[in-house]
């Protein structure tokens, strides 16, 4: 099995597994479940099904799959009824479970997906990207997007396990590597310092030595903040601050239709966008500012709109944005690199000064 870490939430606790190949962890885990008699289903993409056929038969078999289309356009309400409309038609009973295999837009429909089946079904997370490794995959957060904004339809609904297999990266996209390096660049900034360092000497590859360490040290992070404040319920803090970088980053997405940008590229243009906002509070420096785009640079990454977006919509985007509380916006900023606070009294002046500084016209 290799390394093993647990998020501690009470019943609600489980594993997060690490190594290098898992795919006979994740058969055994079926088996488990169907020695008691628990049937088990799939969710996965079209990417992953070609590039990963073998090693989904290797580790579930002849158990249902169903294949949906690749991208965020899938976390809607019509992929979400197809599989709704699956675990119903194979006939899954409340003691049975869905596997998520896939990035973060498959963890987050398939989540919600068990979420809802029957007043909720287990779960179990397989992540393919890198992004999902470091952070979709763990927590609990599931959801869809709304032609409003992105994850405004959602629960919180804890997997009962999750498996993750560096080898599944081998077949990766190297642009898809890099959105997930933004969540790495992310962890570092909000709460770990050494990490973020690490990161400025050297950029993240599969080859790092250090590799399976920084993943390691993302999903502790993470669950540290979820073992704290599950319900993202903290008045100050707490769960809200890995949505550093995502206000401007959930803005660009929903601006652009959820296509011209990955998740985390958006994030990386939202990190740039929140420490320019951290500078203009007083709370870091300019130097800290061409610190961190030097690192976004550094992992092949968008510190800029590639094409100027309207102010406007930006702003419009961003007042729909869930972490709206009272109408005030909460904004994740930097008080140093590697301690990240909320702040719910920024004027819209300064958000949209740091969003003409990033591309926007």
């Amino acid at each position: 099995m290799g390394l093993s870490l647990p998020l501690n939430l009470g019943a609600r606790s489980y594993p997060i597994h690490f190594g290098d190949d898992l795919t006979a962890s994740v058969a055994a885990q079926v088996a488990a479940l169907a020695a008691e008699g628990r049937r088990v289903a799939i969710v996965t993409d079209a990417n992953v099904a070609a590039a990963q056929a073998a090693a989904l038969r290797a580790m579930f078999g002849d158990a249902p799959v169903l294949t949906v289309a690749a991208g965020e356009g899938s976390k809607s309400l019509e992929t979400l009824g197809r599989v709704l409309d699956f675990l119903s038609e194979k006939k899954l009973g409340r003691s049975d479970a869905l596997f998520a295999s896939g990035g973060g837009v498959i963890g987050d429909l398939a989540g919600f997906a068990a979420a809802s089946y029957l007043r909720g079904i287990a779960y179990y997370q397989v992540p393919t990207t890198l992004l999902a490794m470091v952070d979709s995959s763990v927590g609990g957060k599931t959801g869809i997007n709304l032609k409003a904004g992105k994850n405004l339809v959602g629960a919180f609904h804890q997997p009962r396990g999750v498996f993750i297999s560096t080898n599944l990266l081998a077949t990766l996209p190297p642009r898809e590597f890099a959105a997930g390096c933004a969540e790495i660049i992310k962890a570092g900034l909000l709460g770990n310092a050494e990490l973020f360092v690490r990161l400025e000497r050297a950029a993240l590859t599969v080859a790092s030595p250090d590799f399976a360490l920084r993943i390691l040290d993302c999903c502790a992070l993470k669950a540290s903040v979820v073992e704290a404040d599950e319900f993202e319920t903290a008045k100050d803090g707490g769960r809200a601050l890995l949505n550093l970088g995502h206000t401007f980053g959930h803005a660009i997405e929903q601006a652009t239709g959820y296509g011209a940008y990955l998740h985390g590229e958006a994030v990386a243009i939202g990190l740039c966008a929140a420490v320019r906002l951290s500078q203009k509070l007083g709370l870091i420096g300019v130097g800290d500012v061409a610190r961190v785009e030097s690192v976004v640079t550094a992992h092949a990454l968008p510190v800029r709109l590639r094409t100027p977006l309207p102010l406007t919509v930006l702003m419009a985007a961003m007042a729909r944005d869930k972490k709206v509380r009272a109408g005030r916006l909460r904004f994740v900023v930097l008080k140093s690199l590697g301690e990240a606070v909320t702040r719910d009294d920024v004027a819209p002046a300064l958000a949209e000064a740091c969003f003409r500084e990033v591309g926007a016209a």
